[in-house]
């Protein structure tokens, strides 16, 4: 069983950065694809970014691109969202998950292609 853990979450300005950090406890995450998603109050888990196994891949949602970047160093089994230019729009609770799925595959846009989830960090983005 893999278990993800997210962290970085907090209260910010509109305008500020924040990095959200995703620690797994797979003994490596060199085979797991990784995504954050984010759900807002009232509204649907939606898609943010997600990485390829080996980092050459990324995808964004359109509504981040630009302003978020994520990333992964497989030798601190971790996973990283870089979020600048915050808006109020952005405020929500952020998930981190793992999909074991192979590459040639996976859809890194579903939710349903990851298995593995955390519970989530709390970002709120002040105007």
């Amino acid at each position: 069983q893999v278990r993800v853990m997210e962290s970085g979450g907090g209260l910010v300005q509109a305008g500020d950065s924040l990095r959200l950090t995703c620690v797994s406890s797979a003994r490596t995450l060199t085979s797991y694809g990784m995504g954050w998603f984010r759900q807002a109050p009232g509204k649907e888990r939606e898609f943010v970014a997600a990485i390829s196994w080996n980092g050459g891949e990324t995808w964004y949602a359109d509504s981040v691109k630009g302003r978020f970047t994520i990333s992964r160093d497989d030798a601190k089994n971790s996973a990283f969202l870089q979020m600048n230019s915050l808006k109020p729009e952005d405020a929500a609770i952020y998930y981190c998950a793992a999909s074991s799925r192979p590459s040639w595959s996976w859809d890194a846009k579903e939710s349903s292609e990851y298995e593995y989830w955390g519970q989530g960090t709390q970002v709120t983005v002040g105007s």
